[in-house]
C-alpha cells in the first residue's frame, strides 16, 4: 500500500469543506482563497476553545485530551481533534498508550457550532479522524461523537464500512484534484447562500455573462435603467 509524505499530507479538515462542496474545498486549499461570515467566525472561536493543547483531564477510568494532533501516512492527511476521550478497559483489546498502564477505548468528539445536518458533511471529517487514530494507536474505533453548539447535544456517529469507503474515496479525490491542481466548476445549489465563500466563487460562474443576463439570471428582473421592450 502506498504511504504518503510529509509534504504530501492534505487537511484532515479538509474533508468537511469536500463533502460540502467540492469547489469550495479547491477555493481554500488549492487557490487560498477565504473569506470568513459569523458562522465561520464562531466556529473558530469554539474550535480554539476546543484546541488547548495543554488540556487533559481524569475521571476514574475516563482521561479527556484536547487539541490531539493527527495524521496517517496511509491516507495522506493530518489534522487535529477537537477533542478524544479515552476509556479504559478492562481486557487487552484496545490501545496502549505511553506511560499508561492497562488499554483504551478511544472515541474522537467534532465540536461543530450549530446544528445537525444531514450527509457526510459533519459525519465524514469525524470519521476520518478515526482512521488517523486507528493507525496511530493499532485499534479499532466504532463510534464518535458529534458535539453541536446551538443544541448542547452530542449526536452518536457509527464507523460503518460503508462510511468508512466513503470517506476513503473522498479523500483519494482530494488527492488527485490536488495533483492536478483542478478546481470543479460552479454547480449552484441551495447551500451557495450560506457559504462564506460566495461572494469569491459566484462571480466567477457570471464573467461569460452580460449584466443585463447576469440580474435576469440571478435577481429576476432588469436593470433600473434598461428600458422596458
Amino acid at each position: 500500500m502506498k504511504e504518503y509524505n510529509d509534504e504530501d499530507l492534505l487537511m484532515l479538515s479538509g474533508l468537511h469543506h469536500f463533502a460540502f462542496c467540492k469547489r469550495r474545498w479547491a477555493l481554500v486549499h488549492l487557490e487560498n482563497q477565504w473569506e470568513d461570515n459569523v458562522k465561520t467566525v464562531e466556529g473558530n472561536i469554539m474550535h480554539e476553545i476546543c484546541h488547548d493543547t495543554d488540556f487533559s483531564e481524569s475521571r476514574g477510568k475516563l482521561m479527556i485530551v484536547r487539541g490531539l494532533y493527527l495524521s496517517s501516512y496511509k491516507l495522506g492527511v493530518t489534522g487535529q481533534c477537537d477533542v478524544v476521550e479515552f476509556t479504559l478497559r478492562n481486557d487487552e483489546k484496545g490501545a496502549v498508550l505511553f506511560g499508561r498502564k492497562g488499554t483504551w477505548d478511544v472515541c474522537p468528539v467534532e465540536y461543530k457550532k450549530g446544528r445537525p445536518i444531514s450527509g457526510l458533511t459533519d459525519i465524514s471529517q469525524l470519521c476520518g479522524q478515526a482512521l488517523c487514530l486507528e493507525e496511530m494507536f493499532a485499534c479499532k474505533i466504532d463510534y464518535g461523537y458529534l458535539y453541536y453548539g446551538e443544541t448542547r447535544k452530542r449526536q452518536k456517529v457509527i464507523f460503518t464500512n460503508e462510511l468508512r469507503e466513503q470517506v476513503k474515496a473522498m479523500i483519494n479525490e482530494m488527492h488527485e484534484y490536488y495533483r492536478r491542481g483542478y478546481t470543479p466548476k460552479v454547480k449552484t445549489t441551495p447551500k451557495c447562500k450560506s457559504c462564506s465563500l460566495k461572494e469569491l466563487c459566484l462571480p466567477k460562474l457570471c464573467r461569460n455573462l452580460s449584466v443585463s443576463n447576469y440580474y435576469a439570471k440571478n435577481f429576476g428582473g432588469r436593470m433600473n435603467n434598461e428600458k422596458a421592450a
